[in-house]
């Protein structure tokens, strides 16, 4: 847990010099993107990594939390920190609901019925286009603000958005080193196990899953005021898919692997623009490859070096 708070420190570090070091605009916005999507990716990996359940879906859960922000902002006049509260809590309700069925589910019937609510989500913000805009998109969002105070200017959005990273980050350190963490992580080894350890399994997968959505929801309102407009096409199925990628990346059952997984991919996506209409094929074999080679991810193989590292230095004789 020391060695944890550690990395993170050296982030908070990394994430408050990094504007310095950055001299084109157009980059400042890649990092906002990052942080952004690293609050999804660790919230999914709280769910996949820790909980050992899957999900195709995930996407449906930031567009709750970016279009309850966005018309409520937008249409009704709330505040955005009020607009995203309210978001937080109407996505985990949403969650609760469709996950006290769906998480009796295992294997691919789960995956399919994570898919299935990613598609009825979609569907709905398409059909209500009175309220959402629907295929013309949502606009006239405003910038995010904090009791008055203006966080509209990329840099300091840059900084908002980072610390909000890194303090969910912190809860997601906590949660794992709890008695939480530990039967999740029992959970995921053998849930027949678990359940003779006294673990009530159902219960917990469906705390982690609406605390996976509540993740989203946030990451969804910050996007929602980052770019004042929103377009249901952002949040399909390609985009769960991604994050499903950025997880298995970074590496599963790791908090630090969810900033890995979102700062590789999404680097990695401004070097192939030239090639969007392969993107689906591309991350499809960047997650082939990563299950049959690297099942352990970035951050598995750097743990694997540095054990590599420390056991050779044993053997050498003083």
């Amino acid at each position: 847990m020391k060695r944890d708070y550690a990395i993170l420190a050296a982030v908070a570090v990394g994430a408050a010099v990094l504007p310095r070091l950055i001299h084109n605009p157009y980059y400042l916005t890649v990092f906002i993107v990052i942080g952004i999507h690293s609050i999804l990716v660790v919230g999914l990996n709280l769910l996949m990594g820790y909980a050992g359940q899957i999900s195709l879906g995930h996407a449906a859960f930031y567009a709750l939390g970016a279009y309850f922000s966005g018309v409520l902002t937008a249409v009704h006049g709330f505040s955005p920190v009020w607009a995203a509260a309210v978001a937080v809590v109407a996505t985990a309700l949403v969650a609760l609901v469709v996950g006290i069925p769906t998480l009796k589910l295992e294997g691919h019937y789960l995956a399919m019925a994570t898919l299935g609510i990613g598609i009825i989500v979609q569907k709905l913000i398409e059909e209500f286009s009175n309220i959402t805009g629907g295929n013309n998109g949502l606009t006239g969002i405003p910038p995010l603000s904090i009791h008055g105070l203006a966080v509209g200017s990329d840099i300091r959005f840059y900084y908002f958005v980072w610390f909000t990273t890194l303090i969910l980050t912190a809860l997601s350190i906590n949660l794992i080193h709890s008695r939480v963490g530990r039967a999740c992580r029992a959970i995921h080894s053998s849930r027949l196990a678990a359940q003779i350890m006294g673990v009530n399994v159902q219960k917990l997968k469906v705390q982690v899953f609406v605390l996976s959505a509540a993740y989203a929801s946030i990451a969804g309102s910050l996007y929602a005021h980052y770019q004042k407009y929103l377009d249901p096409s952002t949040f399909g199925f390609g985009f769960s898919i991604q994050l499903v990628v950025m997880v298995v990346l970074g590496g599963l059952g790791s908090v630090w692997g969810g900033l890995l997984g979102a700062a590789i991919l999404n680097l990695l996506s401004e070097y192939i623009t030239a090639f969007t209409a392969y993107g689906p094929i591309i991350y499809g074999l960047i997650l082939i490859t990563m299950v049959l080679f690297i099942p352990e991810g970035v951050s598995g193989l750097f743990g694997s070096v540095r054990a590599l590292i420390a056991r050779r230095k044993e053997k050498t004789p003083a």
